[in-house]
């Protein structure tokens, strides 16, 4: 019980004390990492096969400081467009000691395309944010903030919570978080589901870790993505059910290259 409450407290602070400038070890990932998987799509009870999905990290710089790149990018199939279009770009920017300074998600899903748009600076103990967002109608909106706690993206939180340690954590266990997009600021959490036996869409099966991404609707915390980790030092993600406004989709992995430490979960 205690190494479960000093570790929820540890979290929390890592999380969320701007103080700190928002930084965290990076345990998981290295510039050159890519991943690849394979999206379905559950259209009228049957799932087809909808697209593909990459993502990559490399390091790079933003605006003339060292930084990591992060990109997660979605490409439905030509059958699929048919009945609807998904198109999505994400991209984030984050200092090489993981503090969030950019992101951007452009999405085209059906008729709809927007663009919501993050910029992150430090100071005084302080996080603030420029924020834009271009609707679905080609206008845009733009909003200033500013947050005495850490405040992440849904690309910045995916690359941290892949360094977080799960060791002590039990089966409903939850970090709470801000989370930013071009329109504001909103309450998040992910919560821990326990653990489970995943196989990818490489032939594999991998020990995994499964938690949920949860954003709070109208008073109630709403699964948005749930996804599965191995249970080794990568925290890769082998699958990920996504909870989407027009349906549900899924994602399995097909291949990694470049990760950081050897992948120990594979089930022999």
């Amino acid at each position: 019980m205690k190494k479960t409450l000093f570790a929820m407290l540890m979290l929390t602070a890592i999380v969320v004390n701007a103080s700190a400038q928002c930084t965290f070890r990076n345990t998981a990932f290295q510039s050159g990492e890519s991943l690849t998987y394979n999206l379905y799509y559950n259209w009228q009870f049957v799932w087809v096969k909808a697209g593909t999905a990459s993502i990559s990290v490399y390091k790079s710089y933003f605006n003339g400081q060292e930084a990591l790149r992060g990109s997660l990018v979605t490409r439905g199939n030509s059958k699929v467009d048919k009945m609807f279009i998904l198109r999505d770009t994400l991209l984030c920017y984050c200092s090489t000691d993981m503090a969030p300074l950019y992101y951007r998600k452009g999405a085209k899903e059906g008729k709809r395309y927007t663009v919501d748009e993050v910029w992150y600076t430090y100071s005084g103990g302080k996080t603030k944010l420029r924020q834009h967002r271009q609707k679905k109608d080609g206008t845009h909106t733009w909003l200033n903030s500013t947050s005495n706690e850490c405040v992440f993206d849904m690309m910045n939180i995916f690359l941290r919570a892949r360094s977080f340690d799960p060791a002590n954590w039990k089966k409903g266990f939850e970090v709470k978080f801000p989370m930013a997009d071009g329109n504001g600021i909103e309450h998040a959490l992910l919560r821990y589901r326990g653990k489970s036996t995943v196989k990818a869409d490489n032939g594999r099966k991998y020990r995994c870790l499964e938690l949920s991404y949860m954003e709070l609707v109208k008073g109630k915390y709403k699964e948005v993505v749930r996804f599965y980790v191995t249970d080794d030092k990568n925290h890769v993600p082998v699958r990920l059910d996504m909870f989407l406004r027009f349906g549900s989709a899924k994602a399995f992995l097909t291949s990694m290259y470049g990760v950081r430490n050897p992948v120990t979960s594979i089930e022999k």
